[in-house]
């Protein structure tokens, strides 16, 4: 299955939690649909990208980049590549890219769906598939060379500047979450 099936299967597949997640599933669906790599960075205007809230082993505590271009505390994600062979695996390398950690476990399954614009295309907008992924006990995140910091905050005591989409991801990986001990795996270990 090639990166851009996986987009059209798992935006089909996903139960949106209401209205307004079930609008943008729409939304993207029909724009993966309509697009030959809907995934590819030089799709424009809009583009499928994938990023994961990375929650602590205990689930008390979350690991937020602080974004150089955007100067607010932000969950990990991009850009899909080529070799990505899934969303999943995309937030998966993001995540392990952003953060230094390795062990991290994916839920394949998405929490949120976000559309926001951004400025690699004119007038366009990332088309965000937003994924939870457990870090592994004791992990400690490391500032990588695309961003200007990164730590863990309680998921009681977010950062400022923290925006509401954060906030909504936060809240969505800890009801998934909520009496879990992890995300069923996928996509590997980084």
């Amino acid at each position: 299955m090639s990166l851009t099936d996986d987009i059209r299967h798992v935006l089909a597949a996903w139960s949106p939690p209401d209205a307004e997640q079930q609008a943008l599933r729409e939304l993207f669906s029909s724009y993966a649909t309509a697009h030959d790599e809907p995934g590819a960075r030089a799709c424009a205007p809009d583009h499928v990208t994938a990023s994961a809230l990375v929650i602590s082993a205990d689930h008390s505590a979350v690991a937020l980049v602080l974004h150089p271009k955007f100067g607010r505390w932000l969950q990990t994600g991009g850009h899909c590549e080529s070799a990505d062979p899934s969303l999943a695996a995309a937030a998966l390398r993001e995540a392990t890219e952003e953060t230094g950690i390795a062990g991290l476990t994916i839920d394949p399954d998405p929490l949120l769906l976000s559309r926001h614009p951004v400025r690699c295309h004119e007038g366009g907008h990332h088309l965000d598939v937003q994924f939870v992924a457990v870090a592994p006990e004791g992990a400690e995140p490391q500032c990588s060379e695309e961003s200007d910091d990164v730590r863990w905050f309680r998921v009681d005591h977010l950062p400022e500047p923290t925006d509401a989409s954060v906030r909504s991801l936060v809240a969505a990986a800890r009801s998934r979450l909520r009496g879990s001990p992890s995300p069923r795996p996928s996509g590997g270990s980084a």
